[in-house]
């Protein structure tokens, strides 16, 4: 046995939380911003610009998203250089295989393939042969056996939590508002997460409001502390910054939190605000305006399907509110009485 964890460490495959689910998760969310996410933009501004250009980018960044998503996880995995490019194949097939719930199948697929393809590598004279058939054999059986189930599963799970949201939008809207928030300031990805389960709809709009309470809320809250350069940060980058913060104080999180516990049903009941734009933009927030953008592009497809007649102005104002006005206020506001509660204190948001 100790010879064999031996040669597991040699081969750097470490079976561990931190390297599967935040790690790997993490770099899952780059490998569909630089897919279908930027592809998405991309076509959305060609259409509204009138620019063929722009679209057929959009078209072809948003068609490799199996294949980003596998590397960018075999990357975060550390895998040598044919098992890297042999990984290309495998998220083409666990993507394709999964339909609706791909990212999810690509997730698991990967990894294991990833780790088949790392235990071989570099072990016969063969190996430009023996790594890549390995990696893409055992990626592609994978995908075969247990994609479509994995991907039914995430579609269903997804679905599930949307009904529920239509259901009871009140009850539903604070729970997703509020930990897909958690789930975005946490060391793991929120997008990835909304990606796998297909989150749209009134739930994916609670879920960006929950994403847009944790990052302006920090962000305003934090602003006597890290200036015009925090408040950039964070609001437009990510909360995940104030994670040493939270782990020394874990009072801070409470005004964006209960921020997010209000945003996220008014989001669903008053404005009924829906994502139906990609699913990952769900899990986005402010970051990059990725989850306004993701709004938006969802107000032009549903106006494109005839079920919408126009983009009006509560549209705009519902979005300004949920996305930053009311997260900056109310979280301003939980923080101040924090505040003269003792609970935090200067320093407490200090980012290093």
């Amino acid at each position: 046995m100790s010879d064999f964890s031996a040669y597991l460490h040699r081969k750097d495959i470490e079976v561990s939380a931190k390297r599967y689910g935040v790690d790997a998760l993490s770099a899952m969310a780059q490998g569909l911003f630089a897919s279908l996410l930027i592809g998405t933009i991309l076509g959305t501004a060609g259409e509204q610009l009138h620019i063929d250009f722009l679209v057929q980018a959009g078209n072809f960044a948003k068609s490799v998203a199996g294949p980003a998503m596998a590397v960018s996880i075999g990357y975060a995995l550390h895998a040598p250089q044919l098992v890297l490019f042999s990984l290309i194949a495998v998220g083409a097939a666990a993507n394709t295989l999964g339909g609706a719930g791909g990212p999810l199948a690509v997730y698991l697929i990967t990894i294991a393939a990833c780790e088949c393809g790392k235990f071989v590598s570099k072990e016969t004279r063969v190996d430009i042969l023996v790594t890549p058939a390995v990696t893409i054999l055992a990626g592609t059986l994978l995908s075969m056996l247990i994609a479509p189930a994995v991907g039914k599963a995430a579609s269903s799970v997804g679905s599930l939590i949307m009904w529920a949201t239509e259901l009871q939008p009140f009850l539903m809207g604070i729970a997703v508002s509020v930990l897909v928030g958690i789930a975005l300031t946490l060391p793991i990805s929120s997008a990835a997460i909304c990606a796998a389960l297909g989150l749209t709809g009134l739930a994916g709009g609670a879920a960006v409001a929950g994403c847009c309470a944790q990052m302006i809320g920090f962000a305003v809250m934090s602003f006597k502390e890290n200036g015009i350069g925090g408040l950039v940060s964070q609001g437009l980058g990510t909360s995940m910054l104030q994670m040493p913060n939270i782990i020394k104080n874990p009072r801070i999180w409470i005004a964006p939190t209960l921020a997010s516990a209000i945003t996220g049903p008014l989001a669903t009941t008053v404005f009924r605000m829906q994502m139906n734009g990609p699913a990952v933009a769900s899990g986005m927030g402010t970051c990059g305006l990725v989850g306004q953008i993701g709004v938006y592009t969802g107000w032009l497809n549903d106006i494109a399907a005839g079920t919408k007649a126009s983009v009006t102005a509560g549209d705009w104002i519902g979005l300004l509110l949920i996305s930053f006005v009311l997260p900056a206020v109310l979280s301003f506001l939980f923080c101040e009485i924090e505040r003269k509660l003792g609970w935090i204190k200067d320093g407490d948001l200090k980012l290093n």
